[in-house]
């Protein structure tokens, strides 16, 4: 979203604001969708065998630990609401969440019984990863950082975090060091890339080209949406993100503009399509995640004793087919209602209507809204 922002020319805290119901909204519909697979389908999401149940205690203490953290969230927003300009909604979830850990830390260390092992070991797993969100995107939204700083921030977090566990280590920092380096100077060389394709595009007026292309299509804004997202999507299956970032969206943006779409919305919408390109074979980056942690050969599970058979790249591809389908669904719905990504901006300002007026000094000896009358040189000075 950070990078499409930039290339369409908005605010990150707009494109983050528009993302939000949708990204809820997807999220809700993979649950929806898994939820609904564990009921008619159960033998597809096994529970886990009873050697591997480690975790004791009731998950009650978590339902009051998670109550009582969302009510000192609303208190503290209610508090900090008169006494902040902007940003109390996250610094309350911030004092509920450090709350919480707090908490369950205290617990853990002191013994103090209040907390069950499952409530333990939740909070201390889940809050941390939140704490990184926070430095990206809490600073950025209330305006401590830029977006560049927010990622030097959340970098700074991991490392802290990293230290406090006693994992960081002289080899593992020299991994993500040689890491970075590779991952910035292939964005670099891409950047440099577009920015030769796009002298030359536009040199020889293919912008032009494009916008005449894609603005003749049938169906005016909504058959140009129809045609973006398909192309987006066949090109996701085989172009990086930052390509068609750097390169497509720059030529789309401008159509997307002449048409009155709200480019903000737009840019929610190649966002979720964009998602799914992690998705689809043969070049879906979180398939080629998945194929690195699933062990391709049988193996002996370490907990139960059994021998588990190994996982194929196809049943990877063909178990995400289900949630490519659900992203396309999803895609949907943002075209078919838009007002989920495009927030309320207040009334537009026609800059053809806008009058402009200049008080004049009055002529007769007085002015107007306290501007002295200009001198009469209608006749002669008098030197008597």
């Amino acid at each position: 979203l950070i990078v499409l922002a930039d290339q369409l020319g908005r605010s990150v805290g707009d494109m983050y604001a528009g993302a939000i119901i949708p990204g809820l909204l997807l999220t809700a519909i993979y649950c929806l969708y898994v939820l609904a697979v564990s009921i008619f389908q159960p033998s597809k999401v096994p529970a886990l065998p009873p050697a591997a149940r480690t975790l004791n205690g009731s998950p009650v203490p978590l339902l009051i630990l998670a109550a009582g953290a969302t009510l000192l969230g609303f208190a503290a927003h209610w508090f900090l609401l008169e006494r902040l300009e902007s940003g109390a909604d996250i610094w309350a979830a911030a004092i509920a969440i450090a709350t919480a850990y707090g908490l369950a830390l205290a617990d853990k260390r002191m013994s103090l019984g209040l907390l069950s092992q499952l409530t333990q070991r939740v909070v201390i797993v889940l809050i941390p990863p939140l704490a990184l969100i926070f430095l990206v995107l809490g600073t950025i939204f209330l305006g401590i950082a830029t977006p560049t700083e927010g990622g030097a921030m959340g970098a700074a977090g991991a490392l802290a975090m990293a230290m406090a566990k006693k994992r960081l280590s002289f080899r593992l920092t020299s991994e993500a060091l040689d890491a970075t380096a590779r991952l910035s100077c292939f964005v670099l060389f891409i950047l440099i890339g577009s920015r030769i394709f796009s002298l030359t595009f536009y040199g020889i007026n293919g912008h032009i080209w494009v916008e005449e292309l894609f603005a003749a299509l049938p169906g005016g804004a909504m058959g140009f949406l129809i045609a973006v997202s398909l192309l987006v999507f066949i090109l996701g299956c085989f172009i990086d993100f930052f390509e068609i970032a750097f390169i497509v969206v720059p030529l789309l943006a401008p159509v997307a503009s002449k048409l009155g779409i709200d480019l903000v919305w737009f840019g929610v919408l190649l966002g979720v399509n964009l998602q799914t390109s992690f998705l689809t074979p043969p070049f879906g980056f979180a398939l080629f995640y998945m194929r690195s942690v699933a062990s391709a050969r049988d193996y002996i599970d370490r907990v139960t004793g059994d021998k588990i058979a190994g996982i194929k790249t196809t049943q990877i591809y063909r178990g995400a087919v289900a949630f490519i389908v659900l992203q396309v669904v999803m895609i949907g719905i943002t075209v078919t209602f838009p007002g989920i990504a495009i927030r309320d901006t207040g009334p537009k300002i026609d800059p053809n209507s806008v009058e402009i007026e200049i008080p004049m000094p009055g002529f007769d000896g007085q002015g107007t809204d306290g501007i002295p009358a200009p001198p009469d040189f209608s006749t002669p000075p008098s030197f008597n």
